[in-house]
């Protein structure tokens, strides 16, 4: 479980394709002695599991995940090529300060940024969601793209838009985005059993 409060940029520096997995090494300025092989860590808002990690010689850890065929296709975790920044979040404990909305790191699908415009002292970002995603996306809703925590501004048809303040566009790669570029949605963890349920009483699940 994750809250979408990005905790560090991690920077891809190798890639291994395998007959059925993708291998990532991942350069971030966690302390090794902080994550444990096994955990669960969102990357660009994907949860992996790191498999191994060690401390990097600039005091910062390189760790190793996997990527199965489902993550594949589903994310953006298939482009990642080597020097490509991603957004990193450690799996919530117990007492952590709870700032964003429960995420869980199972991405729903990707959507398409169609444009990106500097708006008073921040900036809003509209996004084409994939048709199976964009009814569960609401106004004043939370939706979760490439990991970061958002508010929805407004929803026209497939697509919405949300404000980006300062802060989230220092520390965040959502500074990087254009027109085009390919982001990871997680719907709100609620919509998704509200719709489920609606579908079942309907009889169409």
């Amino acid at each position: 479980m994750f809250t979408g409060i990005v905790t560090a940029l991690g920077r891809i520096t190798a890639r291994q394709e395998g007959d059925e997995l993708v291998r990532l090494t991942v350069a971030s300025p966690y302390d090794a002695g902080s994550v444990e092989t096994g955990a669960s860590v969102a990357h660009a808002g994907v949860c992996l599991t790191v498999v191994e990690h060690r401390p990097a010689a600039d005091g910062g850890m390189i760790h190793v995940v996997e990527a199965a065929a489902e993550t594949l296709a589903k994310t953006t975790v298939g482009a990642w090529a080597v020097g490509d920044e991603i957004n990193l979040e450690r799996s919530l404990k117990a007492g952590d300060e709870f700032g964003g909305h429960f995420v869980q790191g199972h991405v729903d699908g990707t959507g398409e940024v169609l444009s990106v415009a500097a708006e008073g002292e921040g900036w809003r970002i509209v996004i084409r969601a994939p048709a199976l995603l964009a009814g569960l996306i609401a106004p004043k809703g939370a939706i979760t793209v490439d990991g970061v925590s958002l508010t929805v501004n407004g929803v026209t048809g497939d697509a919405f838009d949300v404000l980006i303040i300062p802060h989230t566009w220092a520390v965040t790669t959502l500074s990087k985005l254009q027109p085009g570029s390919s982001v990871n949605l997680e719907a709100d963890m609620m919509a998704r059993y509200v719709a489920r349920i609606l579908d079942a009483r309907a009889g169409t699940a």
